[in-house]
């Protein structure tokens, strides 16, 4: 297994760093490959601009067609280039991230806006009267899969169906079925710490026993059972879920997941 790991958090002697080594010394044991992408040490451009498109860069800018365009040209920014790589090898994509009002860091979601450009992680495809382009479930990462480990600094009850927060696996909905299988990953059921603001030294071994559990089960864990958008759950162009295919009583974004 190939697996990349995308880290995002400032401090090395942070749980999340701890994390990450943990990931690649497991997963490097057991004869994994492991690449690592360090967006604070790599001092990662977090930001979108017309500089990434070089001579492609339109004005006014547009960012989804320039992009395109680049892309095709073999024109984007070396940095954006060689994640995108990193990607293409990858059959797993690992997310090491905490949880910063209620969604990833800004240099992570910034990794995403450049890396995820046009003509890569989206607008390919055919487009017609029965496919609406490849994307959710088809695209340029189909065959990968995809885990989020995620920090919290709130209790798990505050996370929980009923909790203020709201549940995570709705926090998290935006990064696992808009950005992760839009263009083709498969979704793993995410790896989260509450928390973790509490914790201490005397925490961590539980922790990382948990972990480890998770890495090592990652070939045989089954994906979330997100619906595939071209294969006869949705409406095609509205791509609204058909009636009655909903389980009784559920509604938002659980509609979009199977059974």
């Amino acid at each position: 297994m190939k697996t990349l790991i995308v880290y995002a958090h400032p401090e090395p002697k942070s749980l999340n760093s701890s994390l990450k080594d943990l990931a690649v010394s497991t997963l490097e044991n057991s004869g994994h490959e492991v690449r690592v992408s360090d967006l604070y040490a790599m001092n990662w451009k977090a930001v979108v601009d017309a500089a990434d498109y070089g001579p492609h860069a339109s004005s006014p800018l547009k960012v989804a067609l320039d992009s395109g365009r680049a892309f095709d040209a073999g024109a984007l920014t070396t940095d954006v280039l060689a994640e995108q790589e990193k990607l293409l090898w990858a059959d797993t994509i690992i997310f090491q991230f905490p949880l910063w009002w209620y969604t990833m860091p800004a240099i992570l979601k910034g990794w995403v806006d450049r890396v995820f450009t046009y003509r890569f992680a989206y607008g390919v495809g055919e487009h017609s009267d029965t496919k609406y382009g490849e994307r959710f479930g088809e695209g340029t990462l189909a065959g990968r899969k995809a885990l989020l480990s995620v920090t919290a600094g709130g209790p798990g009850s505050h996370y929980a169906a009923r909790g203020i927060n709201g549940p995570i696996d709705d926090l998290l909905f935006p990064i696992h079925h808009g950005i992760l299988y839009y263009p083709g990953i498969e979704v793993l059921p995410p790896f989260v710490l509450y928390g973790t603001d509490r914790m201490n030294g005397q925490d961590y071994p539980d922790v990382a026993k948990a972990w480890e559990q998770r890495l090592l089960t990652l070939e045989s864990t089954e994906p979330i059972a997100f619906r595939r958008q071209n294969f006869g759950d949705y409406e095609i162009p509205s791509l609204h879920l058909k009636e009655g295919l909903e389980p009784a009583g559920r509604a938002g974004f659980g509609l979009h997941v199977r059974g």
